[in-house]
C-alpha cells in the first residue's frame, strides 16, 4: 500500500506566507522582495509571474490577513445567541488577536502608513475596514438600535483604540477594556420603537 506524501506548499504560498512573517513582523517598507524570495525559497521569478510586484505581494499578504481575521471574528460570534452578545463578541476576537504572542498591531494601520491614497494597498485595507464597519451595523440593526450607522462607528473607534493601544502601550487588556466601554454604550444607545414597545 503507497504511503501518501505530503503536498509541498505552491510557490504562491510559500511566497505569501514570508510575506506575512516578514511584512507584518517587521513592515512592508522595512523588508525588501529579495528577504521574501529568499525566505520562501523560490526564485525571483516566481513572485514577478504570481503577483507582478511588490506592492501586487503587499495587497495579498493583507488579504490573507483579512481572510483571516473576518474568519476568527466570524468564528467567535458563534459563541454567541443574540445580535447584541455578538456586537460585544467582536472585541472579544479583538482580545484574542491581542493576547497572541505574534501580535505586532493592525497589519492594515501599518501597511498604510506609508502608501499613497490612490494606492492598492489601501483599497485592501479600506475593504477590511468597510466589512468591519458593516458587521458592526448589521449587528446593531439586528440589535433593533434606532441609529445603526452611527452605532457602529463608535463602535468601530473603539475598535481601533484598542488595537493601537495592546500595540503602542503593550496593553494586553485593551480588548477588555473597549468591550467594558462598548457595553455602556449599548446600554445607553436608543432602541427603535418596535424594540422598546417589544
Amino acid at each position: 500500500m503507497a504511503t501518501r506524501t505530503a503536498t509541498k506548499p505552491s510557490a504562491r504560498e510559500r511566497l505569501l506566507e514570508a510575506a506575512n512573517e516578514l511584512f507584518y513582523g517587521e513592515g512592508v517598507q522595512t523588508v525588501g522582495i529579495d528577504r521574501v524570495i529568499e525566505h520562501a525559497g523560490v526564485a525571483k521569478a516566481s513572485l514577478y509571474n504570481t503577483f507582478g510586484s511588490k506592492e501586487g505581494l503587499v495587497c495579498a499578504y493583507l488579504e490573507l490577513r483579512y481572510v483571516r481575521m473576518r474568519d476568527r471574528i466570524t468564528t467567535v460570534l458563534t459563541r454567541f445567541r443574540t445580535p447584541r452578545e455578538q456586537l460585544l463578541g467582536v472585541f472579544d476576537a479583538l482580545g484574542e488577536a491581542i493576547n497572541a504572542p505574534e501580535y505586532n498591531g493592525c497589519a492594515f494601520v501599518r501597511a498604510t502608513a506609508e502608501t499613497a491614497e490612490d494606492s492598492s494597498i489601501r483599497q485592501v485595507a479600506d475593504n477590511y475596514r468597510l466589512w468591519i464597519r458593516g458587521l458592526f451595523t448589521e449587528l446593531a440593526a439586528a440589535s433593533g438600535y434606532a441609529t445603526p450607522e452611527a452605532l457602529a462607528r463608535q463602535l468601530h473607534l473603539l475598535y481601533d483604540g484598542a488595537g493601537q493601544s495592546a500595540r503602542m502601550d503593550r496593553d494586553l487588556s485593551a480588548a477588555t477594556t473597549a468591550r467594558t466601554a462598548a457595553a455602556v454604550l449599548l446600554d445607553a444607545a436608543p432602541l427603535t420603537a418596535d424594540t422598546d414597545s417589544a
